[in-house]
């Protein structure tokens, strides 16, 4: 008897292992978890590369609709029902314990104190109707959670929504989906009788701000496992419009479903009120058909949970809005390559509901593999979270299927339109990740936006196949990062084909600061032209932010035409690197810093064409808006690009360590309250920042624009490049300052702002990364190399990625996602090993011992 009970008991702890098992493997991974008084700013954008994003607030509600090809940040949707009081998109449970009566309430936290009292009332969404006491946020993105609870209730409510993102996997990282997730656990010792319902108006024909709402369709659908309201839009709608398409509320549970494809029409709030009457009486819905604008869609799910039972619900939120203005532009139409690829946004639930676990498993297993490395916390934090910028309006994909960003995007409409090469520079995000979309992007750079001068638009105008080069205006470091990066997604693809395919125009482009009255006419290696650069201004005279970029993208093109064997342009790329990086050592550097000698020109006419923006701002013998003497936060810059790309250093290695201790010594600020910013403030009060500028010698009496301001890109640009020059504590302090910032109280931690939203410049923030690790990687010479310092890191090409762990003189490498060729492996300081091409799966490893 006493072996049966044992053998029961083991029986038992197995069955308890595995549900423990499954649970963990549904759990969400998390890298940072916000209070209640930490989430009032938090919205996370949720939905694919290129196809725009529903966001998750802090306290659980669904806002910031961006779905329709423009930014609508503080957009919600609204169903008017000839009320007083409108209602947004919201989900809500019923609630009906035994012996008790039943109740009601949102799945939403405390509302944000950040809304104003207004004409009537509260500002926020939904302000009125019940809802839990306490509110946190956990999240590792793409994933987000809401944690409600309320002692008075007899459930607790873990909400989530995410959207598929997995590196090297473009196609299903761009998914136009939101997935939400309602985890309801009983938290009492009997059952109980719960129903979720989703209830979101169909705002087809507006966009936040353009368009109008009219009297659309919504359809219920059942098909293959899913039932949903399909929301269709009215015929009135342009079909070429920006707001016309569908968007579809799912669920594929096997729960009691019902629904309403409207709400009844009511004044002084009724038309709420009948539905609250409705759900409350037993937690299932009656289908209502009255006709209105903005007429009101609800999905329920009813289920109970047995004693201390916990189940999930998911709701999913698939969208298709095919048209998309060129640049804001409704003259022209680029379309969305997304769209192309579905009849509408009930196909895309149709096609991708059922391969969600799957792609969701792929997902956790890069964010665990991340998250569990050894980098410091916030550079996982500063990394990851930018990453949100990329899913966002910020980079879209026209339906020829080419890639193109804003630089940022203000709150309806986009912000620095062209893909602009000196904002896009800093980005070190996308091309790690998404290999395949970064030499798209070069592709647009080289193939359409580069005259057969050798003259790239900064600003790449649209349609590419007429319009690309008509801005006609080239920035010295835009075209200079360019070069730069193309030879970066040669390098981390391998790809020939794809060195071959552009080589003439990127040869051309290196050539072009050579022309007549151009960037560096006298050909000796040192820029001193017109060189118009992120700034917004042009430089006259040698400095820092451009002599490095030149020097970088030199050596990149030496590299280039050496493997192509243009033996003559490598040489001529070579000795103008040599005598450049040793003119601005000697010349300069001043010691302790790198500064700008300032050259008139004297003359406009000694100015190229497409070098200068703004003639009428021109002092040609005294040039306004110069750096002069001062103290660049990102004067380094083409160096970090330098040594991300592993080309070494560009000018003397001390020299490069003593200008990042002059930036913390000058540029840092503990706090701005007594600080005197004349322009925008990204930054203020009791915040600690690195300012854009310092001038502990001498002024120019109109520095360039910007120079007192605050700008996170530019930050985590010379913290990166503190990583690199071993100068571990500053650089980590300089990114926790930003972090600290983006608290979710005082600023979204998804969103650090430049000039507009979602700032393209911010996505440096992946270097952190690879300093802190030393990754390096060649698709070219299939070779890889990391630190050795002891660690686990999360590497990734673009195209294959996966952990390595670094012990002693050994290393354990895993491929977690595609496969990978290497020839030789290295530590840095140690060694190097001969693979003779090793080829590792995914889901394989290969110990290494140097």
């Amino acid at each position: 008897m006493k072996s049966l009970t044992k053998f029961y008991a083991l029986v038992i702890l197995i069955c308890a292992f595995v549900h423990t098992g499954a649970q963990q493997k549904n759990t969400w991974p998390i890298l940072k978890t916000y209070d209640q008084n930490h989430i009032d700013r938090i919205a996370m954008p949720v939905g694919g590369i290129g196809t725009g994003t529903i966001s998750l607030s802090g306290y659980g509600a669904l806002i910031d609709w961006e779905i329709m090809s423009r930014p609508a940040k503080g957009y919600n949707p609204i169903y008017t029902g000839v009320e007083v009081i409108n209602r947004a998109p919201f989900f809500s449970i019923y609630l009906k314990e035994e012996g008790k009566e039943a109740q009601a309430l949102i799945l939403e936290g405390p509302v944000p104190t950040r809304f104003d009292e207004g004409y009537y009332g509260s500002k926020a969404p939904n302000h009125g109707l019940p809802r839990f006491e306490e509110a946190t946020f956990q999240t590792a993105y793409p994933f987000g959670q809401v944690l409600l609870s309320d002692k008075n209730l007899p459930v607790e409510v873990t909400m989530g929504a995410f959207n598929p993102l997995i590196p090297g996997n473009t196609e299903d990282s761009s998914l136009p989906l939101a997935v939400v997730s309602y985890k309801v656990k009983n938290t009492t010792n009997k059952p109980i009788n719960i129903s979720l319902a989703g209830n979101i108006p169909n705002f087809i024909g507006f966009d936040g701000k353009e368009g109008k709402a009219y009297e659309s369709t919504n359809i219920y659908k059942e098909e293959n496992g899913l039932k949903g309201i399909h929301f269709t839009p009215n015929k009135e709608i342009e079909t070429e419009s920006a707001q016309w398409g569908t968007f579809s509320l799912l669920t594929n549970s096997d729960a009691e479903v019902s629904y309403r494809t409207a709400w009844e029409p009511g004044e002084w709030g009724n038309s709420t009120l009948e539905f609250w009457d409705d759900y409350t009486d037993d937690g299932l819905l009656e289908e209502r058909t009255s006709k209105q604008k903005n007429n009101m869609g609800s999905l329920a799910v009813k289920t109970t949970l047995a004693p201390n039972e916990e189940k999930e619900i998911r709701f999913f939120i698939t969208w298709s809005f095919p048209n998309r203005p060129a640049w804001g532009n409704n003259e022209y139409n680029v379309g969305n390559y997304y769209a192309t690829q579905y009849k509408d946004s009930w196909e895309v639930a149709q096609k991708n509901v059922a391969r969600i676990p799957e792609l969701e498993k792929q997902t956790k297993t890069f964010v665990d593999a991340f998250i569990n490395s050894d980098f410091p916390d916030v550079v996982k934090e500063a990394a990851l979270f930018n990453l949100a910028h990329f899913r966002t309006q910020l980079a879209f994909k026209t339906k020829s299927g080419y890639y193109l960003g804003w630089e940022g995007i203000k709150d309806n409409e986009g912000s620095g339109d062209g893909s602009c090469t000196h904002v896009w520079n800093y980005e070190q995000t996308i091309p790690f990740l998404f290999g395949d979309v970064a030499q798209n992007m070069r592709e647009v750079e080289f193939g359409f936006a580069t005259n057969n001068e050798g003259l790239m638009s900064y600003r790449i105008h649209l349609p590419l196949e007429t319009k690309a080069t008509n801005f006609g205006l080239a920035a010295a470091d835009g075209q200079m990062g360019s070069i730069m990066k193309y030879y970066r997604e040669w390098q981390l693809s391998g790809d020939e084909a794809f060195l071959k395919k552009n080589w003439s125009h990127v040869k051309k482009a290196m050539e072009f600061c050579w022309i007549p009255n151009g960037w560096d006419a006298n050909k000796d290696g040192v820029m001193e032209g017109s060189q118009h650069n992120t700034m917004d201004v042009e430089y006259y005279g040698p400095n820092p932010q451009m002599s490095f970029w030149y020097l970088g993208a030199l050596r990149a093109t030496e590299e280039m035409a050496n493997y192509l064997g243009d033996k003559k342009f490598a040489n001529t790329c070579s000795s103008l690197y040599e005598n450049g990086s040793k003119w601005i050592d000697e010349n300069l550097f001043n010691g302790e810093y790198y500064i700008q000698k300032i050259v008139p020109p004297m003359s406009i006419d000694n100015i190229a064409t497409g070098l200068i923006r703004v003639k009428r701002r021109l002092v040609a013998d005294d040039p306004q808006y110069q750096l002069g003497e001062g103290v660049l936060v990102d004067q380094l810059v083409g160096q970090v690009m330098a040594h991300i790309l592993d080309l070494g250093y560009l000018a003397n290695k001390e020299n490069i360590k003593k200008t990042n201790e002059a930036i913390l010594k000058y540029n840092y600020r503990e706090n701005l309250v007594k600080h005197p910013n004349f322009m925008r403030s990204y930054a203020y009060k009791d915040e600690s920042a690195l300012l854009m500028a310092a001038y502990p010698g001498t002024r120019p009496k109109q520095p360039f624009p910007y120079f007192t301001e605050v700008m996170t890109g530019f930050e985590h640009t010379a913290a990166v490049s503190m990583l690199y020059e071993g100068q571990e504590k500053e650089g980590l302090k300089t990114i926790q300052d930003i972090r600290d910032r983006y608290d979710g109280k005082k600023r979204n931690p998804f969103d650090e702002a430049e000039f507009g939203h979602h700032y393209a410049r911010s996505m440096m923030a992946w270097a952190g990364v690879l300093a802190s690790s030393g990754f390096h990687y060649s698709g070219v010479e299939k070779s890889m190399a990391f630190t050795s310092n002891p660690g686990t890191y999360f590497w990734s090409n673009g195209y294959s990625w996966g952990t390595c762990e670094v012990k002693n003189k050994e290393a354990v490498l895993t491929v977690l996602f595609g496969e990978l060729k290497l020839d030789s492996f290295s530590l840095e300081g140690v060694g190097t090993k001969k693979l003779k091409g090793k080829l590792i799966d995914s889901s394989k490893t290969l110990n290494i011992k140097l």
